[in-house]
């Protein structure tokens, strides 16, 4: 994608229901709209968050009043869940009572605070326990991919799962033999079911696929709902996209 159509659709993004209209504006996937979304929605809360933290004292007496955590969610542009964690906090609920309560809104003895958890389940689709199952599944259904054409072109590997405990940082799939993909060679994959843009590939590049190189050499990530056209990674780390799924790897 092109970095002004990213640009684009990424700050018309600002609340789940720009997700329907973008999509009919423009024809892109809904699910890439729902990932775009995310991740600006995470890194707005993530900046935010003291911001917000600071403004508990006025919520909560907003909340006390009658007001309720998804109306003023939406008046402060800031995830419902999140919101409402540090608001009940600062009433006095620790912390673990209230994720238990997000989890099982039946187990909350308070029907206002039940009602309330109730209703930012259903509005906050990145928090909530339905979010982040979403999310759960779309990272597995990424590492499937991956390892499906891993599969089909016979190229042994190990999995993430299979390397815990032995290397401090574990790629999805570190390669037995080297390969040539697309003229370079890859010693190791890693799956993303994300959108790469600078933001993203610099957190990865930090928290994982520098790491990588470092334990394993060159190695690639896949960007499995696209990345910003020209976007350059580290020396070492190669980008792709869904095109990988036509790609035929050539084995050393």
């Amino acid at each position: 994608m092109k970095y002004e159509d990213y640009k684009d659709i990424y700050f018309r993004l600002k609340k789940p229901s720009d997700i329907e209209s973008v999509a009919k504006a423009t024809g892109l996937d809904k699910e890439l709209l729902l990932v775009m979304y995310s991740q600006r929605t995470v890194r707005d809360a993530t900046k935010r968050y003291h911001i917000i933290k600071g403004q508990v004292p006025q919520i909560l007496r907003k909340w006390r009043a009658g007001k309720t955590m998804v109306s003023i969610a939406h008046e402060l542009n800031f995830p419902p869940i999140l919101l409402a964690m540090l608001v009940f906090q600062a009433d006095g609920m620790p912390r673990k009572i209230f994720w238990k309560y997000i989890r099982d809104p039946e187990k909350c003895p308070d029907q206002r605070i039940k009602k309330e958890i109730l209703k930012i389940n259903a509005a906050d689709i990145i928090y909530s326990p339905e979010g982040m199952e979403v999310q759960e599944k779309r990272g597995q259904w990424g590492e499937k991919l991956l390892q499906e054409w891993l599969d089909i072109h016979g190229l042994k590997y190990r999995t993430e799962v299979e390397l815990r405990g032995e290397y401090p940082k574990t790629p999805d799939a570190l390669l037995a033999k080297p390969m040539e993909l697309n003229g370079v060679m890859i010693n190791w994959i890693e799956s993303k079911a994300s959108f790469g843009d600078e933001v993203e590939l610099r957190k990865n590049v930090r928290k994982q696929l520098k790491p990588y190189t470092e334990l394993f050499g060159n190695g690639a990530v896949v960007y499995w709902f696209g990345y910003i056209e020209g976007i350059e990674p580290p020396e070492g780390i190669t980008l792709f996209g869904r095109e990988l799924a036509e790609m035929n790897p050539i084995c050393k």
